[in-house]
Order: C-alpha cells, then structure tokens, then sequence
C-alpha cells in the first residue's frame, strides 16, 4: 500500500514542528512561537490549523472556550512523503542523483560521510 503524499507548504509545516514539540497547543500558543520568524496574525494561525485538520494532518479537543490542537501526522510519516516526492520530481526517481547532488552543493561533514557509509552498509544488508 503506498504511504500518503504530504504536500505542505513552509507556514504548515513550521506548525507542524512546533505541534510535534508538545502534546497540545492552542492556536495562540502556536501563534506565539511563529511570531519571532513571521509576521503572522491570530487569525492566520486559525484559518491554517482548520484547514490542516480538514486535510486529516492535525486534530483538536476543545477545552473551555479553547480548541486544542495535536499533529495527526508523525514527523517521519511527513519526511518520508517529502523526501519520496523530491526524489521523483527532482531527481526522476533517481535515489543516487539525489544524493550526489546533495554531496555536491553543500558542506559535508567527516561525521556526517562516516554516517551515510554506516547506513549504506547496513542497506546492502537488508537486500542480500
């Protein structure tokens, strides 16, 4: 069964992060953490979270006069999706372009090479 697709625009993915971070939060404790990076309205904070739970990626709980908001989605589920859909939009489904690209354009670390030489050992592996 193929995994769903999410497609989520930068604002929709930095609420997701700051709901990942909790277990609950209101629409203003939301707004409060994007205010320092965006200049973002109350109002715009709402409309985002309804329409996410419209699209099934968050849900809330009223308590009192406050809705509640908690991702539905988990954060690989999320990076998953992303990172398969740049991989076949950018690369053509090309895992080794994605990532002689990324080890072409920026910096690498010795730690971070040593890394992905564990996990491409541990992938060969898997598929012996």
């Amino acid at each position: 069964m193929k995994s769903p697709s999410h497609r989520l625009g930068d604002l929709q993915l930095r609420i997701l992060q700051s709901l990942w971070a909790r277990p609950d939060a209101s629409v203003a404790e939301v707004h409060a953490e994007l205010k320092p990076e965006r200049d973002l309205a109350h109002t715009t904070i709402a409309t985002m979270l309804r329409k996410m739970e419209a699209r099934g990626l968050v849900t809330h709980r009223e308590e009192g006069r406050s809705f509640l908001y908690r991702a539905k989605v988990a954060a690989d589920e999320v990076s998953r999706s992303v990172g398969q859909h740049l991989v076949e939009r950018l690369f053509e489904g090309s895992l080794t372009d994605a990532v002689s690209h990324l080890l072409t354009t920026r910096e690498v670390s010795r730690q971070e090479l040593d890394e992905l030489e564990k996990l491409i050992q541990q992938a060969k592996r898997r598929t012996k």
